[in-house]
C-alpha cells in the first residue's frame, strides 16, 4: 500500500509538472515552426540566390557548434545518453543553437527535417525541470515527457507524440512510468502551439476502400516497400556519415565541399525541388503531381545533407519520401492514390525510426481514425521488415525482459 501511494503521488506530481512543461515547449515550438515556414516560403521565392551558399553557411553552423555548442552537436545522442544514465543533464544552450542552425540549413536549401529540433528542445527542457523535482527518476521521465511535448507541439499529433517519446528510446520496451506525463505534456504543447498560430497538417481521404483478402495482400506489399525504403534511408545515412568522415577529416572542409555540391546540384538540375522539408512533395503527392523518381531523389538529398553535418531532423523528409513512394505504388497495385500516399506517410517514418505505435497513431490522427486497421497492417509489416535498422545510432533493442529503468 505504501509503494502504491508513493507511485501515484509521484505520478500526480509529474503530471502536474507536465502541464507548464508542455505549455512552455509548445510556445517554443510555435516560434520555431512558424519561423521555419516563413523561411521556407522565402527560400522558395529566392532560391537562385541562396542555394549556392549552402556550403558556406554550413561552415558557419559547424564553427558555432564547435565554439559555443559544447556537446550540443550530439543532437538526439544527448537524449539517449541521459536515458541510458550516461549523463545527468542536457545543456540548455542546445535550444537556441539547434533552432538557429536548423533555420539556416533550411534557408539555404539543405534537405532536412524539423522534428529533431523540437524533440531535442523538449528533452533538454524536460531534463532541466526533472532535476528540480524531488521525485525518483524525474529527470528521465520528464525528459521523455518533454520529447513528447516537442513532437506534439510541432506536428500537433499528441497521441503519436506521446508514444513516439516512450518507444523510440528503447525498441521493444515502453517506459510505462512516462505515459501519463507524456500524454499530458503532448496535449498541453499541442494546444498552446495551435493557439499561437502553428497549423496542423490533416488530409481527409476520399477513398472508401474496404478490407478484403485482396486488399490485405496489397497492404502487405505496401508494407514491404515502405519498410525497405525506411531501412535504405537508415543504412545510407549511417554509411555516408562514416564515408564522409573518412574522406574529409576536417568537419569544416567536409560540410563546405558537400554542402556546396548539394546546393549547386539542387539549383542547376532540380530548381530546389528537393530542398527543405519536403512539404511540397507531400502536397503534390495528394494532388497527383509526383514524379516517379521523387522518393529516391529526396531520400538521397536528405541523407547526404544530414551526413555532411547539417541539422534539423529526418521525420518530415521521411513523410515526403513515404508519400512519393506511395503515389508510385498506387499505380502498380491498382489502389487509390491518396490512400497509398497516406499509408506511406506513416509507414516509412515508422520503419526508419524503428517505431511501431507512433506511426500507426500519426496516420490515424492526420488522415482519420476510420483507416486505423490499414495503418496497423502496413506499419506492422514495415516495422518487421526494416531489419531492425534505425536512424538513431544509440537506439537499443530490448531483448528478453524489459531492461532496468
Amino acid at each position: 500500500m505504501k509503494d502504491s501511494v508513493s507511485f501515484y503521488k509521484d505520478q500526480g506530481i509529474l503530471c502536474l509538472a507536465a502541464v507548464p512543461l508542455g505549455a512552455v515547449i509548445g510556445a517554443v515550438c510555435a516560434l520555431f515552426g512558424v519561423m521555419l515556414l516563413k523561411i521556407t516560403d522565402f527560400r522558395t521565392v529566392h532560391y537562385l540566390f541562396l542555394l549556392p551558399f549552402l556550403g558556406i553557411i554550413g561552415v558557419l553552423i559547424v564553427f558555432c557548434y564547435q565554439k559555443f555548442g559544447a556537446d550540443s552537436a550530439k543532437g538526439m545522442g544527448l537524449l539517449y545518453e541521459t536515458y541510458q544514465q550516461n549523463r545527468k543533464d542536457i545543456p540548455i544552450r542546445i535550444v537556441p543553437i539547434v533552432m538557429i542552425s536548423t533555420w539556416l540549413t533550411h534557408l539555404f536549401g539543405g534537405s532536412a527535417g524539423r522534428e529533431g529540433v523540437a524533440v531535442q528542445i523538449g528533452g533538454a527542457v524536460g531534463c532541466y525541470a526533472g532535476n528540480k523535482l524531488p521525485v525518483k527518476d524525474a529527470r528521465r521521465i520528464l525528459m521523455i515527457a518533454g520529447m513528447a511535448a516537442g513532437f506534439g507541439g510541432l506536428f500537433r499529433t499528441p497521441l503519436a507524440a506521446a508514444f513516439f517519446a516512450i518507444e523510440v528510446l528503447s525498441v521493444g520496451a515502453l517506459e510505462y512510468r512516462a505515459i501519463a506525463p507524456s500524454v499530458v505534456a503532448a496535449f498541453a504543447a499541442c494546444h498552446v502551439s495551435g493557439r499561437l498560430g502553428l497549423g496542423k497538417f490533416t488530409f481527409a481521404l476520399s477513398s472508401n476502400a474496404a478490407l478484403s483478402f485482396e486488399t490485405g495482400l496489397k497492404l502487405i506489399v505496401l508494407g514491404l516497400a515502405f519498410g525497405l525504403a525506411g531501412m535504405m534511408f537508415a543504412v545510407l545515412l549511417k554509411v555516408l556519415k562514416k564515408k564522409f568522415a573518412e574522406l574529409f577529416k576536417n568537419p569544416l572542409i567536409r560540410i563546405l565541399v558537400i554542402g556546396t555540391a548539394v546546393g549547386l546540384v539542387s539549383l542547376i538540375c532540380l530548381g530546389g525541388r528537393y530542398s527543405g522539408l519536403g512539404t511540397n512533395l507531400i502536397s503534390e503527392g495528394f494532388s497527383g503531381d509526383i514524379l516517379p523518381w521523387d522518393f529516391i531523389v529526396k531520400l538521397l538529398f536528405t541523407v547526404v545533407t544530414l551526413a555532411a553535418g547539417y541539422f534539423g531532423g529526418e521525420v518530415t523528409p521521411l513523410f515526403s519520401i513515404g508519400v512519393s513512394l506511395g503515389f508510385v505504388m498506387a499505380s502498380l497495385l491498382g489502389m487509390p492514390t491518396e490512400l497509398c500516399a497516406a499509408l506511406g506517410y506513416a509507414a516509412v517514418f515508422g520503419s526508419a525510426t524503428n517505431t511501431l505505435i507512433a506511426p500507426i497513431l500519426i496516420g490515424a490522427e492526420v488522415f482519420g481514425m476510420e483507416y486505423l486497421p490499414m495503418f496497423v497492417i502496413v506499419c506492422i509489416v514495415a516495422f518487421m521488415c526494416n531489419g531492425n535498422r534505425t536512424i538513431y545510432s544509440l537506439q537499443k533493442t530490448a531483448v528478453g525482459d524489459t531492461p532496468e529503468k
